[in-house]
């Protein structure tokens, strides 16, 4: 039992050294980063999936940032979320379960009785991809965009990049 105790702690310490956080860019061999395809000339779909030290918030904002990116590379103005999700995966970690139980060996018969638990997972990271789908326009915003879902490109862009971390601002 400490040995198990022992592997998975060393595991779990593994598993934190790896996981240093998605940086903004197109998805790595990984799959981490965005993706996007297009759907119709003004619609696309974004993509964007961190590792497990990627907040989901953050996730989020990579998604919209790309979002508002493709309506500026492509002469639109605004663009509006009509999709959006967050999924969330749990990996890695070790499980971890102990047992207890006695029995009876030899010449006569014995009757076994068997305790066991399962006590969690030790070291799992949570992973969350960000999905949106998104439709973009020309000119003024619509006349409903007090919708929390329109938004103003070039203001996504300078918003967000004006939180990121200092090695992910430059992109």
């Amino acid at each position: 039992m400490r040995l198990l105790i022992i592997a998975a702690s060393l595991l779990s310490l593994a598993a934190c050294a790896t996981a240093v956080g998605t940086a903004y860019g197109p998805a790595d061999a990984k799959g981490y980063g965005y993706t996007e395809t297009r759907i119709e000339q003004d619609r696309y779909r974004i993509t964007f999936a961190g590792d497990g030290a990627t907040a989901p918030e953050l996730v989020e904002d990579y998604a919209l940032l790309r979002a508002a990116e493709l309506a500026i590379e492509n002469g639109y103005d605004w663009f509006r979320i009509i999709g959006r999700s967050v999924d969330e995966e749990e990996k890695g970690g070790v499980g971890l379960g102990a047992g207890l139980g006695t029995g009876s060996y030899g010449r006569r018969s014995g009757v076994s009785v068997g305790v066991g638990g399962n006590l969690g997972t030790v070291g799992a990271k949570r992973f969350y991809t960000a999905r949106l789908e998104a439709l973009f326009g020309k000119g003024e915003k619509p006349a409903d965009a007090s919708s929390s879902e329109v938004y103003d490109a070039q203001s996504v862009i300078d918003t967000i990049r004006g939180r990121l971390p200092a090695g992910d601002a430059a992109q």
